[in-house]
């Protein structure tokens, strides 16, 4: 155990100071310049993390009067993604969220390991033909969601490091946090 454990830490260290630092620039300009509203999405792992997003963006700099961003995440609403999965299908749980709700003003917050995800990448491009800003958060290769990303925040790695592209992720979104909080001290 202990020998994987420190494994585990080496590679999440050495991942750490690969972090594409110029990706967390341009989604803090991104959300510093959004005129509408943001929206989160992703499965599993990643929709703890869109969870974890919108509550550090929302409530967590709204209740110390930093910023107070829109943000929703879609994977939120178990009766609303059960129901779309089971009445039209699961790859339309984002999508039909979507629909008719984003605007050119918004930004869709992508969270992908695989960036393959049926119901990531429709609602990807629906949302980009509707001209909204995407920003996608990857892993492995990137896949279809790298590729339609206007801003990538991409963690390479083999196609079953679940652990260190969900930790990096969530790494994201706590740089972004903590960047609010420490810029709202000057």
């Amino acid at each position: 155990m202990k020998k994987f454990a420190k494994k585990y830490i080496n590679q999440l260290i050495s991942t750490l100071q690969e972090m594409d630092v110029d990706a967390v620039a341009e989604i803090i300009n991104a959300l510093e310049n959004v005129k509408g509203k943001i929206y989160v999405i992703g499965n599993g792992g990643s929709a703890a993390t869109a969870s974890h997003m919108v509550n550090d963006l929302g409530a967590g700099l709204r209740r110390r009067k930093i910023r107070s961003f829109d943000v929703e995440s879609l994977s939120d609403n178990t009766p609303v993604c059960t129901a779309l999965a089971n009445d039209i299908g699961y790859k339309n749980v984002f999508y039909m969220q979507l629909k008719d709700r984003i605007t050119p003003d918004d930004i869709l917050i992508a969270i992908s390991c695989s960036g393959n995800s049926k119901n990531i990448t429709k609602a990807v491009k629906y949302s980009k033909k509707i001209g909204a800003k995407i920003i996608g958060v990857t892993g492995f290769d990137g896949g279809k969601l790298k590729e339609k990303s206007d801003i990538n925040f991409h963690v390479p790695s083999k196609n079953d490091d679940y652990g260190l592209v969900e930790d990096m992720h969530m790494i994201l979104n706590h740089v972004i946090y903590s960047y609010y909080i420490e810029n709202s001290k000057k």
